[in-house]
């Protein structure tokens, strides 16, 4: 091997091992984060199917105790609050069911999701979201009736993730 060539595969070999060093600086147990990856992902799972069933207790539950929706300048602060925007909307749905109303279900749906651990205790879950009505029967397709991006913002607590902050209508991420 020639000189230049020896000193090449070491300055390959430094770089991978300024590599691994700054990785294993950052994110010291690599199934520690794996784990806390899935957490996060079973959490907003949770999240919405609260929120699309209507389960209000559910839904306040996946927020910290002072926990904030944010959509625009409307924000709902702490689990009371926040279980109360749920009970309302089932109030709302039950009041236009009365009247022989009826709307299809709408489901929320989230793509392009991104978690971004911050540090051990702190995450922010970036993604696209949408509200889908179902579909009213072969002749009445499913529609898109809303969507955007959210950014929420998730802490370790008590060694449970939970929501922080969610904002579906930020204006920077």
């Amino acid at each position: 091997m020639t000189h230049l060539q020896k000193l090449c595969a070491a300055a390959v070999l430094l770089a991978i091992g300024a590599a691994t060093v700054v990785w294993a600086a950052g994110k010291s147990d690599p199934g520690r984060e794996a784990q806390d990856r899935a957490e996060i992902e079973g959490l907003m799972w949770h999240y919405v199917r609260a929120l699309d069933t209507h389960d209000a207790e559910a839904y306040a539950k996946a927020y910290t105790e002072d926990g904030v929706f944010q959509s625009g300048t409307n924000v709902t602060k702490g689990r009371a609050a926040l279980k109360k925007l749920i009970e309302d909307g089932q109030k709302a749905a039950a009041e236009r069911a009365a009247k022989g109303e009826t709307r299809p279900q709408m489901y929320h749906v989230a793509t392009n999701v991104y978690v971004e651990l911050v540090d051990e205790n702190h995450a922010r879950y970036h993604a696209y979201w949408q509200g889908v009505f179902e579909s009213g029967g072969p002749d009445k397709p499913a529609h898109v009736g809303s969507a955007g991006h959210e950014l929420s913002y998730l802490v370790r607590s008590d060694g449970k993730w939970l929501i922080e902050k969610r904002d579906v209508a930020p204006t920077a991420d």
